[in-house]
């Protein structure tokens, strides 16, 4: 049957079970808009910024595993999408961008609001395609989809000329791709994974160190029975966070610059690191001269270019983490005996493990009459429902959340980790609300980061998605202020936001309802009076000022070398 390449598009889309866009119309893909008009099978979601939209589909694709879809105009349009473009690419997340370009005759030309979007785009993405002919509109696409989801996950654009949108050709979706350069390891070799598992059984101070890829690998169950069935305490990194349950007496909750005091000394002090799905990041090795010096290292990654890239590593395994995984727990269980004394031989460690958390827990100093920030993340991890998704904006906030929520569930926190993005976190819950309208969904914000997203209030209201947004709000960017206070002297060079904003009126505006809480006493009330509600709300908490993330790793100092008290 013959249709444009506008249908052809959307019907790539449907056979790929996609059932949510997140896209803002202009010229260039006006003719993908109008098929949509009567295209009943998608839902499409309108954004009032390209970003948020393009951030939104982080959001579902992260809460869901599936791919994330945005859609957005040439020029501006598409050169809005790669602020939230290039997050994804950090953090591994499965998604395809169509862009509408300039007709195939004005490339080059600097037509109007033409840009090589593949050419800015390029550091930023898996991979990307321009759209010459109409009858390459289908294995294109099957590819996109293919490359965003298989191996390490990433963000595909997909750029779509007006004039082949418009163009006739017969559609027929391929059942499968192949792809001559690009063939993902899935398993790991048999021997790598034995080696490994005798390197355990031979280590007396293990710690498996958990990314953001047992998450985006559906391995969290794997990991779990690993972890319990041989003993072994687990430290997540901030995109491992909710891979094993936080409140688990094995959980050493997060490591790295602001982690926990017990996580960054078991990392010193291992005699061997279990790294799955992690790329061991600046932030959380520290000082990589020091890193981990009595440890070697065993490395899993589907990425074979993440693997010996920051630290050595003894033994490699490439392949998915889910199957490295399940091999493990095989052998496991043919050793159940040997397994049992193993666990048994690590009481020392765990006793050792233990003095510290007891030594220096995440504390902080509460107050009767200022609200502490830690408090209020608490009291939301009180009230909030089990399987709550939290997404996150960038900043002590985020810090905050991930030291003290204790996530136990995976695809339950949803935050910029390896750019750290500052707008992020509403517009991601708003895609993790359009993916499950009957889930409770919270973003927690400052006052600093969830302005440069706000105007999604509306899309919130307009597509009736209730979710909870929290801001922390000290009138400070808070992050950079800290970083003013410990290292230059207390000079708050641009960081102060004293112009009051009412918050409060602000979601009225938007048709929103809004909570103020100004004392600790509020800070349950505000919290209930929100979630009761049926709709998006805003509930604003005025937090000390002044408060700090702690502990702390200052930048080029070790992970024993914390500040713990400032």
């Amino acid at each position: 049957m013959k249709m444009n390449g506008a249908r052809i598009m959307l019907e790539c889309l449907k056979k790929e079970g996609v059932d949510t866009v997140f896209g803002y119309p202009g010229g260039t893909v006006i003719n993908i808009y109008d098929e949509l008009f009567s295209f009943k099978e998608i839902r499409h979601i309108l954004p009032r910024h390209e970003q948020a939209g393009t951030h939104a589909a982080d959001g579902y694709a992260r809460a869901t595993g599936k791919v994330g879809v945005a859609i957005a105009t040439s020029g501006p349009g598409a050169t809005n999408t790669v602020t939230a473009i290039a997050p994804a690419y950090m953090d591994s997340i499965p998604m395809v961008i169509v862009t509408g370009q300039v007709p195939t005759a004005l490339i080059g030309n600097d037509a109007f609001q033409e840009v090589d979007i593949i050419g800015i785009t390029r550091p930023c993405t898996k991979h990307s395609f321009l759209i010459r002919d109409v009858k390459d509109i289908a294995m294109i696409m099957k590819k996109a989809f293919y490359i965003a989801r298989t191996g390490r996950p990433g963000p595909v654009l997909v750029d779509f000329p007006k004039d082949i949108q418009v163009a006739m050709g017969e559609f027929a979706y391929p059942d499968s791709v192949e792809i001559r350069s690009y063939k993902p390891t899935v398993e790991g070799h048999p021997r790598q994974v034995e080696k490994a598992f005798k390197m355990i059984l031979e280590s007396h101070r293990p710690v498996l160190y958990v990314g953001g890829g047992v998450v985006l690998g559906d391995a969290s169950e794997q990991l779990t029975s690993l972890a319990r069935n041989l003993g072994i305490p687990v430290t997540t990194t901030l995109m491992g966070l909710g891979s094993f349950p936080g409140d688990d007496p094995l959980s050493l909750g997060m490591l790295g610059m602001h982690g926990a005091y017990c996580a960054n000394m078991a990392m010193t002090h291992s005699d061997l690191i279990i790294a799955v799905g992690s790329r061991f990041d600046d932030r959380v090795t520290g000082k990589l001269a020091t890193f981990a010096p009595h440890a070697k290292i065993i490395h899993v990654d589907v990425d074979p270019t993440s693997i010996k890239k920051n630290v050595r590593v003894d033994l490699p395994i490439v392949g998915d983490v889910r199957d490295v995984l399940t091999q493990m727990l095989k052998l496991t269980d043919k050793v159940k005996d040997k397994a049992a004394e193993y666990v048994s031989a690590l009481s020392p460690w765990h006793e050792e493990i233990s003095d510290w958390k007891e030594k220096h827990p995440l504390s902080y100093k509460s107050s009767t009459t200022i609200i502490k920030p830690q408090f209020v993340i608490q009291k939301l991890r009180e009230l909030s429902d089990e399987d709550a998704i939290i997404s996150t904006d960038v900043g002590q906030h985020q810090m905050w959340t991930a030291q003290f929520f204790k996530f136990n569930r995976p695809r339950t926190l949803l935050t910029s980790g390896g750019l750290g993005t500052m707008g992020y976190g509403l517009p991601a819950a708003m895609g993790a609300q359009a993916a499950f309208p009957g889930r409770q969904v919270i973003t927690i914000c400052g006052d600093g980061g969830v302005q440069m997203n706000i105007q999604e209030m509306a899309t919130l209201v307009q597509n009736k998605l209730p979710v909870k947004i929290v801001i922390l709000n000290n009138n400070f960017l808070g992050m950079v202020r800290q970083w003013q206070e410990l290292f230059f002297d207390k000079r708050y060079s641009q960081t102060c936001m004293e112009l009051p904003i009412d918050y409060i009126k602000l979601a009225d505006a938007y048709g929103a309802k809004g909570f103020l809480a100004t004392k600790p006493d509020d800070v349950e009330k505000v919290i209930r009076q929100g979630f009761a509600e049926n709709g998006p709300v805003i509930m604003e908490f005025k937090i000390a000022r002044e408060e700090k993330v702690l502990p702390m790793v200052p930048a080029g100092a070790s992970l024993n070398e914390m500040v713990l008290n400032a």
